[in-house]
């Protein structure tokens, strides 16, 4: 693992392409219909199938649809369902143990440092 991280260069565009790519905002999505504006999560799962569908139909991601695309789907949805569908904002929110938020990572990669390196950070 040492050798293989020393040298290794990230291509975050292809990473960001590549979460972007299976629409994997699809369950924040589905959340937030329930939280903001008390769905039913069966009835929100529709919604957001519905949702994922126009972009696969459209061929593009779900963070490149509009306010106007959503609202063709349900009324409900608003600018705010637009933020709930950025990567960023998806990646951000899984803030608990192991989660994929910023400060997390770091929490992780600090963790692996001093196991696997015996370094501090």
């Amino acid at each position: 693992m040492t050798g293989m991280i020393a040298d290794m260069t990230v291509n975050e565009a292809a990473l960001r392409a590549s979460a972007a790519a299976g629409f994997i905002t699809a369950t924040d999505i589905a959340d937030w219909l329930v939280r903001a504006k008390g769905l039913p999560f069966r009835e929100a799962h529709h919604v957001t199938g519905r949702i994922v569908r126009l972009a696969e139909e459209r061929r593009c991601t779900l963070e490149e649809l509009t306010v106007d695309d959503l609202k063709t789907i349900d009324k409900r949805l608003d600018r705010a369902a637009l933020e709930v569908l950025s990567l960023d904002r998806s990646v951000a929110s899984r803030t608990s143990f192991g989660g994929t938020a910023p400060a997390q990572v770091r929490r992780a990669a600090k963790a692996a440092r001093r196991r696997f390196l015996g370094k501090k950070p």
